[in-house]
C-alpha cells in the first residue's frame, strides 16, 4: 500500500554497555516488516471484514485473515528493504535499517520476505478463500516490482499510482467474508487510494533532503513546497467528499456518517493551515494526524457496522 514509510529505530546490535545484544537479530528481522506499517493495513483489513458481516466476523476467520495480513505485508516489507538497500544507505532517516546496515544479507531479507508471503498464501487457500488469498498476493506484486521497483525511482506519481498497494487490505477482507468484490469494498480501495498522497506528501516534506540525497522524485524534490502543499490540500477534499459519498451507498449508516465529517473537516482544516503556514511543524502536523485520521475513520467503520442507526 504504499501506505508511508517510518524511521526505523532497529539498534546496531549492541546492548546497554559494553553487553552484546542477544536480541538484536530478532529485532533486527522483526523491523523487516515494518510493524507499523502492518498494524495500520490490519485495521484496515478489519474494517472491510466487519463491514462485509455487518457486524462482528467469524473470530476464527478474522484470526486467519489478520494472520496472513501481517505475515504477507510483513514479507513485502522485508523484500522492499532489500530492493531499496543502495538508497537506504544515503537517507539519514534509513541508513541504519537492517540490511542497509549490513546486519542481514540482501538474500536473506530477500528469503525470508518472499517466505512470509507464500506462507500467507497457504493460509488464505486453506483456512480463507481463493479470491482474499490472490487480492492480498497481487498487493505485495504490485507494491514490490511495481512501485518499489518501478515508479519510486522515475515518477513524482509514484505514490499516486503506487498507492493501490496500501489499498488492497479492506477489499481483501470483505472478500475473505463474502468471497466475492461489490461495491462497498471498491468504496474502501478508493478512500486509501486518495488517503495516501496527503499522507505521504507531508511525510515528504519533512524529508525532501533525503529523497534528493537519493535521486528518488517525490513531489516536494521535483517541484516547488508550495506546488507539494497545494495537492495535499486537493486531494485532502476529495479524499473528503469521497468518504461522505460513501453514506449514499446506504453500507454505512449515521455512526460513520457523522464520524466521516467530523474526522474530514478537521483534514481538511489542517491542510488548508499547512498553505498559510508552509514550515515542516505543519506538515508534521498533518502527516500525524491522517495516520490518526484513517484509524478512526476505520475504527468507525467497525463499530457503525454492529450498530446501524
Amino acid at each position: 500500500m504504499t501506505n508511508s514509510e517510518l524511521i526505523s529505530n532497529t539498534t546496531n546490535g549492541e546492548g546497554d554497555g559494553n553487553q552484546p545484544d542477544r536480541f538484536g537479530f530478532v529485532r533486527d528481522f522483526i523491523s523487516l516488516t515494518k510493524p507499523t506499517i502492518i498494524l495500520m493495513l490490519l485495521i484496515t483489513a478489519a474494517g472491510g471484514m466487519f463491514l462485509a458481516a455487518g457486524g462482528v466476523p467469524s473470530l476464527t476467520l478474522m484470526g486467519f485473515v489478520l494472520l496472513a495480513g501481517a505475515l504477507a505485508a510483513g514479507g513485502a516489507n522485508a523484500i522492499n528493504h532489500q530492493m531499496d538497500r543502495d538508497i537506504d544507505e544515503i537517507m539519514g532517516r534509513t541508513r541504519n535499517r537492517p540490511v542497509a546496515g549490513h546486519r542481514i544479507s540482501p538474500s536473506k531479507a530477500l528469503t525470508f520476505g518472499i517466505s512470509l508471503n507464500v506462507l500467507a498464501f497457504a493460509i488464505f487457500l486453506i483456512w480463507v478463500n481463493l479470491l482474499a488469498g490472490v487480492l492480498t498476493l497481487t498487493a505485495t506484486l504490485f507494491y514490490v516490482f511495481v512501485y518499489t521497483k518501478w515508479l519510486k525511482r522515475s515518477t513524482p506519481q509514484n505514490i499516486i499510482i503506487g498507492g493501490a498497494a496500501g489499498a488492497i487490505p479492506p477489499m481483501a477482507g470483505w472478500a475473505a467474508v463474502t468471497g466475492s468484490l461489490d461495491l462497498p469494498a471498491v468504496y474502501l480501495f478508493a478512500i486509501i487510494f486518495f488517503w495516501t498522497p496527503p499522507h505521504f506528501w507531508a511525510l515528504a516534506l519533512l524529508i525532501k533532503k533525503d529523497y534528493a540525497d537519493a535521486g528518488v522524485p517525490m513531489l516536494p524534490v521535483v517541484t516547488t513546497v508550495s506546488h507539494t502543499i497545494q495537492q495535499i490540500f486537493y486531494y485532502t477534499l476529495v479524499l473528503v467528499g469521497l468518504t461522505v459519498m460513501f453514506a449514499l451507498t446506504r453500507a454505512v449508516g449515521l455512526i460513520y456518517l457523522v464520524s466521516a465529517i467530523v474526522l474530514g473537516l478537521v483534514f481538511i482544516k489542517m491542510a488548508w493551515t499547512l498553505t498559510k503556514n508552509q514550515t515542516n511543524g505543519q506538515a508534521k502536523k498533518v502527516y500525524l494526524y491522517s495516520l490518526l485520521y484513517l484509524a478512526l475513520l476505520f475504527a468507525a467503520i467497525m463499530v457503525d457496522s454492529g450498530v446501524q442507526l
